[in-house]
């Protein structure tokens, strides 16, 4: 079969430069991009019922922009004022520099690692005395709280918010040549939106080793996978796999 339409799980990039408009232009394909999953916040009353106390903490581990956000939207509905003495450790500088949407940016109070929990622990460390609250998501990798644990800091985690499947019920009679997948909440929305789901000549591409890990287990052929040594992004993967398929023709 011959490569035209791909679909990628993930909104559309913003602006006119990307890898995937490239590819597009360079192998004319018809690339969509369509989000498989959505973030909600927790409800408040939800959150009440978890019986915990923000006011109780002095720092805050944050591990993405999205839970930047909610934590400071639980904030708000719960009336509670962020006290300017509050500590935030951040995933990233990336999510620390996202906090000046809600905090003036000082120094003394932002911590950042380099992208992983492992990074962070040396500065949390430096901070042992502060209580921690981990706003996360209801997928939350089992990394991030057992870096904590292992590391001996004690930290209060907070579901704030949640993953859910996206509505792609207007899809139902669309076909494309590939489907990208970027996490296995993905994989999931998938099969809740097509139980009945089957692959046929449908080729699937997966970012990473969880991703790639459900598409195996739901048991789907895994065509293309990203990163590897050859391709560290999923449009290297995929030009690759065209390229390939192009010689066997």
């Amino acid at each position: 079969m011959s490569i035209k339409t791909i679909l990628v799980s993930q909104p559309k990039p913003e602006g006119d430069k990307s890898p995937y408009f490239d590819l597009a232009e360079k192998y004319k394909l018809k690339i969509d991009f369509r989000p498989f999953i959505h973030v909600e916040g927790v409800p408040v009353q939800e959150f009440r019922t978890h019986k915990i106390d923000i006011k109780d903490h002095t720092a805050v581990i944050l591990t993405s922009k999205t839970a930047v956000d909610h934590f400071f939207r639980i904030a708000e509905e719960i009336r509670f004022e962020v006290p300017d003495t509050m500590k935030y450790f951040c995933i990233s500088e990336a999510v620390a520099l996202y906090l000046q949407k809600y905090v003036t940016y000082r120094k003394r109070k932002i911590f950042f690692g380099k992208q992983t929990i492992e990074d962070l622990v040396e500065p949390i460390k430096k901070h042992k005395g502060e209580k921690f609250l981990l706003p996360c998501t209801d997928i939350l990798q089992d990394k991030i709280p057992l870096t904590l644990e292992e590391a001996k800091i004690p930290f209060t985690k907070a579901m704030l918010y949640r993953t859910v499947a996206s509505d792609l019920s207007d899809l139902e009679d669309v076909y494309y040549d590939m489907l990208v997948f970027f996490s296995p909440g993905g994989i999931e929305s998938l099969f809740k939106n097509f139980p009945d789901f089957k692959q046929n000549k449908t080729l699937i591409a997966a970012f990473g080793p969880t991703t790639a890990n459900a598409v195996v287990k739901n048991n789907l052929r895994l065509d293309v996978h990203a990163p590897m040594p050859n391709a560290p992004s999923m449009t290297a993967a995929i030009e690759n796999f065209i390229k390939e398929h192009n010689k066997k023709k």
